[in-house]
């Protein structure tokens, strides 16, 4: 479920799936958490979008692995992938090496 969850991420969420979380997770980082604020109101339209990935939003790469292990998943079901739970040690891999991520993401799909 870790390796495959990044297949999703070269898109988009509305701002009704991730406005709760951006104003009432504590577990976010509070700088990001801002930012996203800003360019998405807590008053906006519901149908309002913003990439999963901030950071490389086009591309398939490692990098929505190392949003997580910074508190920076845009919805609260893709950080509880990073949760000081059981699978912490996946996300941190993945998050350090792109080739271990493509290479366990074309053996699971």
């Amino acid at each position: 479920m870790v390796t495959l969850s990044r297949s999703y991420t070269i898109s988009q969420a509305r701002c009704t799936t991730f406005r709760k979380r951006i104003n009432n997770d504590t577990n976010i980082n509070t700088a990001y958490a801002t930012t996203v604020k800003s360019n998405y109101s807590s008053t906006g339209s519901d149908d309002n979008l913003a990439p999963i990935d901030t950071t490389s939003p086009t591309a398939f790469d490692n990098s929505y692995y190392k949003n997580l292990v910074s508190s920076k998943g845009l919805l609260h079901s893709d950080q509880e992938l990073y949760s000081n739970g059981s699978i912490d040690a996946e996300v941190t891999s993945y998050s350090m090496s792109p080739a271990t991520f493509l290479s366990d993401f074309a053996v699971a799909s």
